[in-house]
């Protein structure tokens, strides 16, 4: 059952690394570098909603492998469109833009839903053979980070950076994702009686948790955090091309194999995982989050210091910090909401993590990049662009260096040390 649902876990994070990354560099390619904040954008506004409203109906009405199953489908059928339109947006990016964000709006809108989803088949079918699902659960996720990884490269070495094939690519992985799925022991539903209220699924009674000074200090917090969870998700790889103009650069590893590159950070992540339940005992929650902050100010400020060339070890550098970044903030600060909240509001108080991060966080932190990026990069330009680029990478770094502070000094919760 743990080689089944590892490769169920495989196939449910290459679908997404095959385009998440190298998306930006497509649509900058394509005359569309201006909108690349929208695209990522759209992925956090479907996520404040569709993830509770598919969970209802599998909770309720369809068992969860067979909805996990209709989503992917439904979402690479989007994603073969998308990638059909998109070779017409090449010649015709003003034109074709609207039909491409939609297309890949209702994309998304089925696929933000499988990553739930994916967890509640996996939790059920460990649980159908007497496995505990919080020790089994954690190393079969590791490997969805591995497909994430071997989805970039593949991405990367069959020259899809800048091309519509990505998404094919991405829609074929979830056509194989969908039949998959129906392979995996059915999940039980509570039916109506026993299903989530739309209350509860939506996480609106964990909305109480901000009476308390502490919890909404830290929501209030995990929002302005979330807003770089997306920023080196959209515009790592278009940056790192852009020194493609300068001929000193444009025959550097970083340049050529931008994604390559990149998924150094999803193996820092990977890596990362271990240190965590160490990290929390050891210095608790607000030290812990202090350390994630400080490093995303890392990874913001390396970008705009490093070249693909002598200054290359920066970029390395970057990659490596972030998996502290983001595990740090992401998985210990859903560990840290799961240990505060009353059992009965455990799950809406995730529910509520996750919208103040994936949702608000990252849609009003990819949008205000654009603005950001569009203020200093001239997309239409053939000139290189790297000192707007590394204008635009400080100040994500100052906007950080801000938030750290700030949390420094307003957000105190006792840590006793075990």
């Amino acid at each position: 059952m743990k080689l089944r649902l590892v490769g169920m876990s495989f196939l449910q994070f290459a679908i997404w690394g095959a385009y998440l990354i190298s998306m930006g560099t497509f649509l900058f390619s394509a005359g569309m570098g201006d909108k690349i904040g929208y695209f990522y954008a759209m992925q956090g506004v479907v996520a404040l909603f569709m993830p509770a409203l598919m969970g209802i109906v599998a909770d309720r009405w369809i068992p969860a492998q067979k909805l996990l199953a209709g989503c992917h489908l439904l979402s690479a059928l989007f994603k073969a469109g998308m990638a059909y339109v998109a070779f017409s947006a090449i010649r015709n990016p003003a034109e074709e833009y609207p039909t491409l964000l939609l297309l890949y709006a209702l994309s998304v809108a089925f696929f933000m839903p499988t990553l739930a989803l994916c967890n509640s088949v996996s939790y059920s079918a460990l649980e159908s053979v007497k496995l505990e699902p919080m020790k089994s659960f954690p190393p079969i996720r590791v490997f969805g980070t591995v497909g994430f990884i071997c989805s970039m490269i593949a991405t990367d070495v069959l020259g899809f950076q800048a091309s519509p094939n990505q998404f094919y690519l991405s829609a074929i992985l979830g056509v194989l994702a969908a039949g998959y799925a129906l392979t995996l022991p059915a999940c039980p539903i509570a039916g109506k009686q026993k299903g989530k209220s739309l209350a509860d699924a939506l996480g609106l009674k964990a909305f109480t948790l901000f009476k308390q000074r502490k919890m909404a200090l830290f929501f209030g917090f995990s929002v302005l955090l979330g807003v770089a969870l997306q920023i080196t998700n959209g515009f790592a790889n278009p940056f790192l091309n852009s020194f493609a103009n300068i001929p000193e650069y444009a025959d550097t590893f970083g340049v050529r194999h931008a994604n390559v590159l990149i998924s150094l950070s999803q193996l820092s992540e990977t890596l990362c995982l271990l240190l965590i339940p160490f990290a929390l005992k050891r210095l608790g929650i607000k030290y812990v989050m202090l350390i994630a902050m400080f490093c995303w100010v890392l990874r913001f400020a390396l970008f705009g210091l490093g070249n693909p060339g002598n200054g290359v070890w920066m970029f390395i550098l970057s990659m490596i910090v972030y998996g502290v970044a983001f595990d740090f903030f992401n998985i210990s600060g859903s560990l840290f909401v799961n240990n505060e909240t009353d059992h009965s509001i455990r799950s809406s108080a995730q529910g509520l993590f996750m919208m103040m991060t994936n949702g608000f966080g990252a849609t009003i932190g990819t949008i205000l990049a654009q603005q950001v990026v569009n203020h200093f990069v001239d997309f239409t330009s053939q000139v290189p662009q790297v000192d707007g680029w590394s204008k635009a990478w400080f100040i994500f770094a100052g906007y950080m260096l801000v938030v750290a502070i700030l949390f420094a000094l307003l957000f105190n919760v006792k840590h006793e040390r075990k």
